[in-house]
C-alpha cells in the first residue's frame, strides 16, 4: 500500500463488533466475586464503553457499593481473565460490516483498527469474528505510549497502516472517538448504534450513520469535502 492510499480507521467495541453481552457477562462474574447483585443486560448496556475499570465501578455503584482502588484493580484482573477466556461467546459483527468493507476495498481503501481495548484482545476478537485479515494494522490501548483521545494514537495507526492522514476517515461510536479524530484533523463518521448514553450527534461528528450500508456514501462525501476545502 502506498503512503497516499485512502484509509478508514475503525474503533472496535460498539463500532465493528457488538461486544456488550460478553463484557456484561464478565462484569457479572466479578460482581459475583464481590458478592454484589448482577446487572441485567438492558440496565448495563449504557455502562459499557468507558473501559473495564469504569464498567466495574458502575456495576458496583448500581448495587450501592464502593471499594478501594486496590480492590478495583483486583477485580479488573479477574475481569480480564474471564473476558479473555469468553471473548466471543455472544459478540457479533454489526450488520453490513462485511459488505461495507468489500465495497470500500474495491474503491481502493485500506483499513485499520484504533481501539482502547488491549491489542492482544482486539486481535483475538477480530480473528474469532473472521475480520482480522481485513485490517493492515490493529492498534490497541497498549500498542503505543498513548491512547485515545490522544490524537497521536490515530495518526500513529494511520502511519503504521501505510495511510495518509489527509485521505483518512475515522469511524467510531463514542465521544472519545470523535474527540480523537477532531484533534487529529481527521473527519469522523459516528455510528449511532454503539455504546453511549447520549446520541453521538451531540458530540459533533462530521456525520452520523445508522447502518453500514450508509458508510461508503458518507466516506465519499467527507473526502470530497476535504479535497475541496484543501483546494481553496
Amino acid at each position: 500500500m502506498s503512503p497516499s492510499s485512502p484509509m478508514i480507521v475503525f474503533d472496535l467495541d460498539g463500532t465493528l463488533v457488538d461486544t456488550a453481552d460478553d463484557l456484561i457477562a464478565a462484569l457479572n462474574h466479578v460482581l459475583e466475586l464481590e458478592g454484589a447483585t448482577s446487572v441485567a443486560r438492558a440496565a448495563a448496556r449504557h455502562m459499557v464503553g468507558h473501559g473495564a475499570r469504569m464498567l466495574i465501578t458502575r456495576g458496583l455503584a448500581a448495587d450501592n457499593r464502593t471499594v478501594s482502588a486496590a480492590r478495583i484493580e483486583e477485580l479488573f484482573q479477574a475481569f480480564i481473565k474471564y473476558y479473555s477466556a469468553n471473548i466471543a461467546v455472544h459478540s457479533k459483527v454489526f450488520p453490513g460490516v462485511h459488505e461495507a468493507l468489500d465495497k470500500l476495498a474495491t474503491q481502493g481503501f485500506g483499513f485499520a483498527v484504533c481501539t482502547n481495548k488491549y491489542e492482544s484482545a482486539s486481535r483475538d476478537l477480530l480473528a474469532q469474528m473472521r475480520l482480522a485479515d481485513r485490517f493492515s494494522m490493529i492498534c490497541g490501548q497498549d500498542t503505543f505510549a498513548f491512547c485515545k483521545p490522544d490524537p497521536r494514537t490515530l495518526l500513529a495507526t494511520i502511519a503504521a497502516a501505510g495511510g495518509d492522514p489527509l485521505k483518512s476517515i475515522m469511524v467510531g461510536d463514542s465521544r472519545t472517538d470523535i474527540d480523537t479524530a477532531k484533534a487529529a484533523g481527521v473527519p469522523v463518521v459516528a455510528v449511532d448504534f454503539g455504546y453511549t448514553d447520549q446520541h453521538v450527534s451531540v458530540f459533533g461528528p462530521s456525520t452520523v450513520i445508522s447502518h453500514y450500508h450508509e458508510l461508503a456514501p458518507a466516506v465519499a462525501l467527507l473526502l470530497d469535502k476535504k479535497v475541496q476545502t484543501a483546494a481553496r
